[in-house]
């Protein structure tokens, strides 16, 4: 069975955006390090446009061979021009208003997303499935989410766009690893509870 993991940024307050869902504050903390981080541990989260700039753009993916992302956070690589920003994988769109896929390598899923991401997870393959973004997607697909790696950037928003985006429901999570680094951030990763 594959694992659906949710791989994100976020604020020490938990918020992956402001209100608007920007984030382009936290992108003050991918230094040098941060970078060695992402391309020898997960080289597959970087675009395929920026796989190329930081000129690693032929590596493996190591982790995820399918990435599953919300509409308003892949309409950002709309937005600049980027129709399949993750190329070197599967990409799915959960979108109710996208009525053509941009992009011959984007899977829309404008239905039972919860359906979809089980028929993934019950492939056959190495690899797993990236839960790239979306605060409504994620809450949506909260009960699928088997690991949490929670990039944590030392910013407060004090309001913004949470992790999840759902009703309350306690979900248990067990810490596995913590990783710091100069900058303050800190790397979380989490297994599911079942």
């Amino acid at each position: 069975m594959r694992k659906l993991t949710y791989f994100v940024a976020c604020s020490i307050d938990g918020f992956i955006g402001d209100p608007g869902g920007d984030a382009t504050s936290m992108m003050a903390f991918v230094d040098e390090e941060m970078i060695e981080f992402l391309t020898s541990e997960y080289p597959e989260t970087v675009s395929a446009q920026g796989r190329e700039v930081l000129g690693f753009g032929e590596v493996k993916n190591r982790r995820f061979d399918t990435v599953i992302q919300g509409r308003a956070s892949y309409q950002i690589a709309l937005d600049a021009g980027l129709t399949s920003p993750y190329g070197h994988m599967a990409e799915l769109v959960a979108s109710r208003t996208l009525r053509e896929p941009p992009d011959p390598n984007v899977e829309l899923v404008s239905g039972d997303v919860v359906g979809r991401i089980r028929e993934l997870k019950a492939q056959d393959s190495e690899l797993g499935i990236w839960l790239c973004g979306g605060s409504r997607l994620a809450g949506e697909l909260i009960g699928e989410v088997d690991e949490l790696v929670i990039k944590t950037y030392p910013q407060v928003y004090g309001s913004g766009m949470p992790m999840f985006g759902a009703d309350f429901a306690v979900t248990d999570f067990a810490l596995e690893n913590v990783r710091t680094f100069d900058n303050g951030v800190l790397v979380r990763t989490y297994s599911r509870k079942r």
